[in-house]
This record gives C-alpha cells, structure tokens and sequence, in this order.
C-alpha cells in the first residue's frame, strides 16, 4: 500500500519541501491526464476489510503486529490502533461475477486471519465501533508503532492547535475531549474502491459525496 518515506521531526523547511514535491506530484498527475496515459474505457472495483482484535472478553486486544507475523501476506496491513487491522481485496473488472469472486476472497481472508488471531490468544470482530472500547484504550501506547501514525498524530495535533474536541449528538450525546488521534481506531469499515474513467471522475465522484 505504497512506500512509507516519514520525517517524525519535520521542520519548517521540511514542510515547505514537501510541499514543492506534492505540487510536483499535482502538475504531474495534470500532465498525465493530458496526454492520456490513466486507464480508461474499463471499470474495476476493490475493496479493504477493517477489523478488531478482541481478548477472551471482548476487550481490544492490541495484537496486530503479532497476528501480522505470523499471517505475512502483503494483502494484510497495519491500521492506527494496536487492536486494528485491514486487508486490501484484490481489484476485480466490474462484470460477470466479480462480486462472488470478491465474497471468496473476503471470506479466505477472514478465515485466514481469524487462524491466526486465534493462535495469539484473539478473535476477529467485524463491527463498527466496539462497545468495550474505554477511552484508557485510546492512548499513544495504543497507536501502531510506525512512523507514519506518530507523523498523523503530530500534523493533525497542530492543525486543531491542541487537544481535539468531539460533540456527537443524537439519542445519546457525546461530548469529549481527547489529547490524540486514537479516538480514529473507534471506527473500522468495509470500504468499496470504484475505478473509474478520468473524464467521469468529477461527476461520479460529486454523486458519491451527494
């Protein structure tokens, strides 16, 4: 899922490099659009699959990396939590039976993953927030210990200027303050990937935020 090049202690000349090198990227990606080297004429869809890792009482269990040892496949990866993983399905041609073809291969990986959850003393839990899920649990010493969280923490710490403030409302309200960006390892999904065409992008893309 791409290469991890992280600066944990980026100053200012730093940010102002990387920003040179984004608008590169930017005025590159232009320069393909316009000379027409994106696919085009073919729609593909994939999907990634985030998980928990929970203990013999359902409280999350910050395995992943072990689980990850022991199950090396690069389709499996690190999520931001300790207690969080994520497995990347393979792009299928949208067509045919693309969506039983991708059902297998969700379902191999679950199996696969769950073998070897169980052999570090864990289970697999497809949910969207987990409810045993305490706000102990959502410290740095929860954080997956690679650079790039560490980085995301750090950026996004400065961009809210402090602590990170949350107000949910509904039924039940939430109001909370939090020090980090742990309270993102709450949330795991099944997220569905679209490949389009670059000259629909825009309008599809408009009627999926819609």
């Amino acid at each position: 899922m791409g290469e991890h090049d992280i600066q944990r202690n980026a100053n200012g000349s730093g940010l102002r490099e990387f920003t040179a090198k984004l608008l590169t990227d930017l005025r590159a990606l232009e320069q393909m659009l316009r000379d027409g080297v994106v696919e085009s004429g073919v729609t593909r869809m994939g999907a990634e699959q985030e998980l928990f890792l929970v203990g013999a009482t359902s409280r999350p269990a910050p395995l992943a990396l072990e689980v990850l040892e022991r199950f090396a496949d690069p389709r499996l990866t690190t999520e931001l939590g300790k207690f969080n993983l994520e497995f990347n399905l393979d792009p299928v041609q949208l067509g045919g039976d693309c969506f039983r073809r991708t059902e297998n291969e969700l379902v191999e990986l679950l199996n696969e993953v769950r073998e070897a959850a169980e052999a570090e003393g864990a289970r697999v839990i497809l949910i969207g927030i987990l409810p045993t899920l305490e706000v102990a649990d959502l410290g740095l010493d929860s954080m997956t210990p690679m650079p790039r969280y560490y980085a995301l923490n750090k950026a996004m710490s400065r961009l809210r200027g402090g602590r990170f403030h949350f107000r949910i409302k509904g039924r039940d309200e939430l109001i909370l303050q939090h020090d980090n960006v742990m309270l993102e390892a709450c949330n795991t999904s099944f997220q569905i990937h679209f490949q389009v065409s670059p000259e629909n992008f825009a309008k599809r893309y408009n009627i999926a935020q819609a």
